[in-house]
């Protein structure tokens, strides 16, 4: 059954903000994201969100009781999105003033990649494919 409710993607990052409005307008403003649905307290801040990309869904959550965003310097996951043009994607996001974690590199495995932090400590990973790599010509190896 679908649910029009609920995100369509069958695994979905769920992600804890102190302001969830900021980093929606960063997101879809700068990142490309599409917003999908979202739920308000009545002081107009959002208590939860459901944002999409290519495909792809993400949850943002308010910060409460029991889910708190990263302290700083703290990492315990990441968000990979892959999109068609690294540079030009990487010179939109700086410009926005996110903390660049790491800039467009190529990596041994076929992506080229960046990192930034958003506002609420979260790391997002961008990459694009370069070269079509089996696992073995890079050192990894295929799962059995």
């Amino acid at each position: 059954m679908k649910n029009r409710s609920a995100p369509g993607a069958p695994l979905v990052p769920v992600l804890v903000y102190e302001d969830v409005n900021k980093v929606i307008a960063w997101l879809c403003k700068t990142c490309g994201f599409k917003e999908r649905v979202r739920v308000e307290r009545p002081d107009g801040r959002v208590m939860h969100a459901q944002l999409q990309y290519a495909g792809g869904d993400v949850m943002l959550g308010s910060a409460g009781a029991e889910y708190k965003p990263p302290r700083s310097n703290e990492v315990s996951h990441g968000v990979l999105v892959h999109v068609d043009d690294v540079i030009a994607h990487f010179e939109r996001v700086r410009a926005s003033g996110v903390r660049i974690v790491t800039e467009p590199t190529d990596m041994p495995f076929g992506e080229r990649q960046y990192t930034v932090e958003d506002s609420g400590g979260h790391r997002w990973t961008f990459s694009q494919s370069i070269a079509d790599l089996a696992p073995e010509e890079w050192g990894g190896r295929t799962g059995t």
